[in-house]
């Protein structure tokens, strides 16, 4: 989920900026701070959306830079269970797909791919068993999060899955979902 977030941190303007406006010196100074930040409170963060409130700076002995205390806005990523999200195809492996989420990344382990039995060919293509389904780099998909993981700061994993009912690749939406096969049995005469 995309959220805006008001954020209140002491921001470091370096000596050389003082000749600057100081709120472009500010938006440089967040942006090279914030930007590309990954963390469990903040998510992904996108974009500084601008600056709200800058009270009187503070000069650190020792230091030449001034630090405002600064209230700002930023765009951020948080991704978030079950949420349902929509994404592009980016590579396929014999275990899953990976697929772009825009500020992140997702993974489709194979069995989450569809409701069928999948294989994956030299083509780097999932295709189904019995509905004939095929997933390939550059497809549009909707999928659901199943998983979220902040382990790693540098890389957080987040787990998906395509098997209900209203995900999966674009084109599958419009298509009737595939028939469920039942074997009846004889009934036994009396």
């Amino acid at each position: 989920m995309f959220y805006k977030v008001k954020v209140k941190d002491y921001i470091r303007v370096s000596p050389d900026k003082f000749k600057d406006n100081l709120d472009e010196a500010l938006v440089q100074e967040i942006k090279a701070k914030y930007d590309g930040h990954i963390s469990t409170e903040l998510g992904t963060v996108i974009d500084v959306s601008g600056v709200d409130t800058v009270r009187d700076g503070v000069i650190i002995p020792g230091d030449g830079a001034v630090f405002y205390e600064t209230e700002f806005s930023i765009l951020t990523f948080i991704p978030e269970m079950q949420e349902v999200v929509l994404g592009r195809v980016k590579d396929i492996a014999d275990f899953g797909a990976f697929m772009n989420l825009g500020p992140a990344e997702g993974m489709i382990h194979i069995s989450q791919t569809m409701n069928d039995f999948v294989s994956f060919n030299k083509e780097k293509t999932l295709a189904g068993k019995d509905t004939k389904r095929v997933l390939k780099v550059g497809d549009g998909c909707r999928a659901r999060i199943v998983s979220i993981s902040f382990k790693d700061l540098s890389n957080p994993k987040i787990g998906l899955t395509m098997r209900q009912d209203g995900l999966g690749k674009d084109e599958w939406a419009n298509e009737p979902a595939p028939a469920k096969s039942s074997k009846k049995g004889k009934e036994k005469e009396e």
